[in-house]
């Protein structure tokens, strides 16, 4: 499973990249405006260090989302696509995928709603896990349904568990047999985190450190006399 960070904050991204672990961005106009950037340049600006950025359409209608969708993907290789789970926005990622754009559908929350968004061709469904806990339903559940059904009809559009709240659901995630996990930088931090890991490496310093001070000083070498 590749992890993504659900972020447009740059110094985040480009930190979790300098550690090696990511593979992708996904972002929202919502995420866009809390950095306080303008979309097109900061989704360039992410692009020039990442693959796999996610940008969403603001259009409402078909014909909007498509040409809106053309000049977003234009922005950078890098940019997929994003379009909601709506008639308007499946009709226009098909078009959007018909021109070998690759797209996204996001705000996904059933096995119904994920057949649509395979049925035109999207190259990613986004299913909302933590939003379906909100409501008191099992989101991981149906992210897991989603993987079941797509393998069973040999589907090939990717399974993107979004909406992550802790640890745990990137666990669940991985377990459910989903192909991305996109997180906040917060729950990306807390991967790394375990109490014994922190005691071990604490632990090995201190050995290390011991044996250095255990070892003899080097004495000093006796030059042999010369005759005079």
């Amino acid at each position: 499973m590749k992890l993504f960070l659900d972020t447009a904050i740059y110094e985040e991204i480009a930190e979790a990249v300098n550690w090696g672990v990511i593979d992708g961005v996904t972002t929202n106009p919502t995420l866009i405006a809390k950095a306080g950037h303008d979309h097109e340049e900061q989704v360039k600006r992410i692009s020039q260090i990442i693959g796999n950025v996610s940008a969403e359409v603001v259009s409402e209608k078909k014909d909007d989302m498509v040409v809106e969708g053309r000049r977003i993907a234009a922005w950078h290789k890098n940019v997929i696509v994003k379009v909601p789970l709506t008639p308007e926005g499946l009709a226009a990622g098909k078009v959007l995928a018909g021109e070998g754009i690759r797209i996204n559908v996001t705000l996904c929350f059933s096995v119904n709603q994920a057949l649509l968004a395979a049925a035109i061709g999207a190259y990613i469904v986004s299913p909302f896990a933590g939003r379906l806990d909100d409501i008191n339903e099992d989101g991981m559940r149906v992210v897991a349904d989603i993987v079941a059904a797509y393998r069973q009809q040999e589907i090939k559009t990717k399974v993107l568990a979004a909406s992550i709240r802790n640890p745990m659901h990137v666990t669940q995630a991985a377990l459910a047999g989903a192909d991305i996990a996109t997180m906040p930088f917060g729950v990306l931090k807390m991967l790394f985190l375990h109490p014994l890991t922190e005691a071990g490496q604490k632990k090995f310093l201190e050995d290390y450190r011991k044996t250095q001070e255990a070892k003899p000083m080097p004495t000093a070498r006796q030059e042999p006399a010369t005759k005079r």
